[in-house]
């Protein structure tokens, strides 16, 4: 596919589809001479952290949650909707 073509189903202009196209050939030559493919780069892993980090506050939250429930029920009695 030309770089004409790529840009129009893309929808992106032709700058934008040869610049991509250049850095995905320099990042595979990359690759290549350091003997494997390229791992994360620091904002991949700054994001990668970040989501272990919200992963970990939701599963407290959720304990929270269920000790809260259990607590109320033992207060107010079952409700309809408590498992």
């Amino acid at each position: 596919m030309s770089i004409v073509e790529a840009a129009r189903r893309g929808k992106a202009s032709e700058q934008s589809i040869s610049r991509w196209k250049q850095q995905f050939l320099e990042s595979g030559k990359a690759g290549l001479v350091e003997g494997g493919p390229p791992g994360p780069n620091l904002r991949e892993r700054q994001l990668l952290e970040e989501v272990e980090e919200l992963k970990a506050a939701l599963g407290e939250a959720h304990v929270e949650l269920r000790v809260w429930k259990k607590s109320a029920e033992h207060r107010l009695g079952p409700t309809r909707n408590s498992r």
